[in-house]
């Protein structure tokens, strides 16, 4: 009995119909055309549904924002913190020096008058720092917080940390040893353009100088309120003194740090990685 369909081969099926000739009437009915001379392929599966709704961004809503004028007001601002380091540095100088003659011996009048001298500037160089540092503070976290967003803008799912540790990770104890380092980190690799290379060098070193500024500072201050005798005062004057100095280091480095990143993001925001800039 040949085939009802093509009356050439040997219907094999109880519809009359031949193997090939029920496999092309099998997929027809199925919607997908069998090739010639061969069994069809099976039907494709049916594809996932699209996504509906606006994205969810990992960090919340982020917009770009230029950092130019905050960054140049934290150059200056930096740059006000070397200039009260190296006054700092001086009154270092005479306190050590007035301690070293009195250690050796030395008590006459022009010594004691050297010595309230020495204390005054002493004290004097404390105050502008501390109003130095807490004015260049406050201004640098404002462009932390903005670098931060504008980062979020360039690459949403890039960043270890949220968004709150931005600010907190500073102030934490422990955490604030190396937290602010990664938030910079993820920072400078949302922020590099494309086709330039992401070195963290630069970072690297600004941080490693902040840190050891920051531990030498506190042990030298703690040993300078802890003295007694004026060979205790100027062993920790010499600590304060070691601190000063590397803290300038660490504050010229956060100068080229900040400068460099700024314009990082300004050149990726005029190479149309994300939003137009505003204010650029």
């Amino acid at each position: 009995m040949f085939c009802k369909k093509c009356y050439f081969a040997t219907a094999s099926t109880s519809e009359g119909l031949c193997a090939d000739c029920a496999d092309e009437a099998a997929s027809e009915s199925a919607g997908v055309p069998a090739p010639a001379g061969g069994p069809a392929p099976a039907p494709l599966p049916a594809a996932p549904p699209l996504p509906t709704g606006p994205m969810t961004l990992p960090h919340g809503p982020a917009w770009l924002r230029s950092p130019v004028g905050l960054g140049k007001s934290v150059a200056i601002l930096l740059g006000l913190v070397i200039a009260t380091d190296l006054f700092a540095v001086w009154a270092d100088l005479k306190m050590y020096d007035v301690t070293g003659s009195i250690v050796d011996g030395d008590y006459s009048d022009a010594v004691q008058r050297e010595a309230e001298h020495a204390d005054t500037v002493y004290a004097v160089a404390g105050y502008t720092q501390t109003t130095s540092l807490v004015a260049a503070i406050v201004v640098y976290l404002i462009w932390f917080q903005r670098m931060r967003v504008n980062a979020e803008v360039f690459n949403p799912f890039g960043h270890s940390k949220r968004r709150a540790w931005v600010i907190w990770g500073w102030f934490v104890p422990i955490v604030n040893l190396w937290f602010p380092r990664r938030v910079m980190l993820d920072i400078w690799d949302a922020s590099t353009p494309v086709g330039s290379r992401g070195s963290h060098g630069l970072v690297n070193a600004w941080w490693t100088l902040w840190v050891i500024s920051l531990i030498a500072d506190r042990a030298g201050s703690t040993s300078y309120r802890n003295a007694e005798t004026p060979q205790e005062i100027q062993d920790a004057t010499s600590q304060i003194m070691l601190a000063d100095v590397t803290d300038i280091a660490a504050a010229v480095l956060a100068i080229l740090v900040v400068l460099r990143l700024t314009r990082m993001q300004n050149e990726k925001a005029y190479q149309g990685q994300g939003p137009l800039p505003v204010g650029i």
